[in-house]
């Protein structure tokens, strides 16, 4: 073999271990950047699953763990409904002292505007919605209330609207709210009481 042929066989071979080592750094790097990715979708995922799970709310209970606020003479409250949080924020004294979570009107049917609660109720039941709610406390005329998540015609909680709760609109008007704190207006809070939507 001549020196030249000697010379190139080296070179083909150098060749060949450069694009060698560059195969196994493409490959490691792609590697890594596929594992990287991965668990960046795991994570994600894991994030995506962790807030699902937070933001499930327990219409069965109250939404806050501290007491309902005390209503007085001297302290008054007000009842303000949150149409884009979907939350009831109830002030003394221009103070917030609870937040309740709750369900308006699709399709902004919800009314706007200052009123105030002038009639309640232990239960209804609409048979042309074919549905119902427990503790009702009117606000408007008598069509558009403060009442629990709805009830089928037995009286029975329908779980697949509860889920809504705290979470989107998807009542025909009235504002849904969980059985404790319907229950809690319905009882205490007087006739007069201010109630802003917005």
């Amino acid at each position: 073999m001549s020196r030249k042929q000697q010379w190139l066989t080296a070179l083909m071979i150098l060749v060949i271990i450069v694009m060698g080592s560059g195969c196994t750094a493409n490959h490691t790097t792609s590697t890594r950047q596929a594992s990287s990715t991965s668990s960046a979708k795991v994570a994600a995922s894991t994030s995506r699953k962790a807030k699902a799970k937070a933001a499930v709310i327990d219409w069965t209970k109250p939404s806050e763990t501290k007491a309902y606020p005390t209503i007085t003479t001297q302290n008054p409250i007000t009842l303000t409904v949150s149409l884009a949080k979907q939350r009831v924020y109830i002030t003394q004294h221009d103070q917030l002292v609870y937040t309740m979570y709750c369900s308006t009107g699709m399709h902004d049917s919800t009314p706007h505007g200052t009123f105030h609660i002038i009639d309640r109720g232990a239960h209804f039941y609409n048979p042309h919605e074919r549905m119902g709610a427990k503790y009702w406390t009117s606000f408007k005329d008598t069509t558009y209330l403060f009442h629990t998540v709805p009830t089928d015609e037995a009286g029975h909680y329908i779980r697949k609207e509860a889920q809504y709760l705290g979470k989107k609109p998807s009542s025909h008007g009235c504002v849904r709210l969980s059985i404790p704190d319907a229950h809690w207006i319905n009882q205490h809070v007087p006739n007069g009481t201010t109630v802003i939507i917005k």
